[in-house]
């Protein structure tokens, strides 16, 4: 008997896993990152509500891993038959492949949600001082972004490499 039967993991579950740890990770860093830029923002318009708009703008970025980590999870989630009855018997390779697929939107989307919701803090503290900077601030932000996109396309592009 191999290990993993052992363990009693098959390929189901490993790629339920999977989906689960995209959604999870991402989805907490987005937590804590637009939390991080919402206690910042709140200061901000207790101090001046007129500047709700390019607050709220840069606290939502954040949120935005949390987003791809759930897609991730509901695309392996999808293609590993997971959501209906009569999905597809997947070996413990594709289990496995499903599972790694999962890693970097996961661990990518967590950590940069957390950096982008401290730099999101950082740009609303700098909009409270000098509101016409937003823009700015809301560039640095993005500029956290652009790894989390990253993150996701490899993801997606592993996940869609998984033969089922």
């Amino acid at each position: 008997m191999a290990l993993y039967e052992s363990l009693g993991l098959n390929g189901q579950l490993l790629a339920a896993a999977g989906a689960v740890f995209a959604a999870m990770w991402a989805g907490i860093g987005s937590a804590i990152g637009v939390g991080h830029a919402g206690e910042a923002g709140a200061a901000v318009i207790a101090e001046n509500p007129d500047h709700f708009g390019s607050v709220l703008v840069l606290q939502l970025l954040p949120g935005t891993q949390g987003i791809y980590g759930l897609l991730i999870g509901f695309v392996i989630a999808s293609k590993a038959g997971l959501l209906g009855a009569g999905g597809p018997e997947l070996s413990v390779a594709q289990g496995i492949q499903f599972f790694l697929s999962a890693l970097p939107i996961a661990f990518g989307g967590w950590y940069s949600a957390i950096v982008q919701g401290r730099t999101a803090a950082t740009g609303i503290a700098m909009v409270g001082k000098r509101p016409e900077e937003a823009g700015k601030a809301i560039i640095f932000a993005v500029m956290v972004e652009t790894y989390a996109v990253l993150a996701l396309l490899f993801s997606f592009l592993m996940v869609n490499g998984v033969q089922v």
